[in-house]
């Protein structure tokens, strides 16, 4: 068995399908009232839990692994400091409560279920044209430390022997939401030119391969720390935008200019506008192999499944 926290989202909604059609049982940790059995779908068991608040391990019985995806959106509203609170609370709160639990099964019976727990790309920050892997140090800004002090708020797990990965994920395309999902809009009407530019690289992932890499995690136990989740050949916001709208017939030509994405964004901007030029070395390293590599592949199944 299989616990997915945001298993609603974006990811976790298609991560727990994947999971369910090779035949796992999948159990979805929810903060509202459980789902009666009957109003599930096969293979699919609910239980309660509440970030900050302790998690009875028992709740954990019989699982394998756990994916930890909760967390508030990054993008979903403007960086007050306000929104900037619930964006640190929402992720280590609930990273603690999963690890805490995790140490408490590994010190009842000695069962230690895999942990693959939710990270981002942002951990590098801005940094230009420089290639980046899972050996480069950490970035500034709010994102970056935001991440540093995510992926530490599993040591309770780790320091119980937990296998803990990092999954450091990219810019997740897909037509169904994320940032692609708000862009794929202009794409249509042929106003996605290139922000402020358009020459920061985009360490993007179709969604499609996040779930594959997620699934691989889960079943690659010996592969601990962190994992960048981003295709072998990032690309640029520019090169991006201009697959997709070659794909759709489309022209992308009107910038969006750096400072009229500062002045409706606030602080968010400057993560929008990074450049982030991250390779999956640990990710191939251990055998995993991509499905759409390349922007071309991966712009086609995007828009395939725009159509579907």
């Amino acid at each position: 068995m299989v616990a997915i926290t945001g298993a609603s989202g974006l990811i976790g909604s298609r991560l727990s399908e994947v999971l369910r059609g090779r035949g796992d049982q999948v159990l979805h940790l929810v903060r509202r009232d459980p789902a009666p059995a009957a109003r599930l779908p096969d293979g699919v068991r609910e239980a309660r839990w509440s970030p900050g608040d302790r998690l009875d391990p028992g709740t954990l019985e019989g699982v394998a692994g756990v994916v930890h995806l909760a967390g508030a959106g990054i993008g979903d509203r403007r960086w007050t400091e306000e929104r900037k609170a619930v964006l640190v609370s929402s992720r280590l709160d609930g990273t603690r409560t999963i690890a805490r639990a995790l140490a408490e099964v590994a010190s009842a019976d000695g069962h230690r279920p895999r942990l693959v727990s939710g990270s981002a790309v942002g951990f590098y920050g801005d940094r230009g044209d420089e290639v980046l892997t899972e050996d480069s140090p950490a970035g500034e800004g709010f994102l970056a430390r935001l991440v540093q002090d995510w992926e530490a708020a599993t040591g309770a797990a780790e320091e119980a022997g937990v296998p803990v990965a990092h999954a450091r994920t990219g810019i997740v395309l897909s037509p169904d939401g994320g940032a692609l999902g708000r862009l794929l809009p202009l794409v249509r009407l042929g106003l996605a030119g290139p922000l402020a530019g358009g020459d920061a690289w985009w360490p993007w992932i179709t969604l499609h391969d996040e779930v594959r890499a997620l699934v691989h995690l889960l079943d690659r136990a010996d592969v601990t720390g962190p994992v960048n989740l981003s295709a072998p050949s990032p690309a640029t916001q520019q090169q991006v935008t201009r697959e997709l709208a070659g794909e759709l017939h489309r022209p992308a030509i009107l910038p969006a200019p750096g400072w009229a994405l500062r002045l409706v964004l606030g602080e968010m901007s400057q993560e929008i506008l990074a450049s982030t030029r991250a390779l999956p070395r640990v990710l191939e390293r251990s055998g995993f192999e991509f499905t759409h590599p390349d922007r071309g592949r991966a712009t086609r199944w995007v828009v395939e499944e725009l159509r579907a």
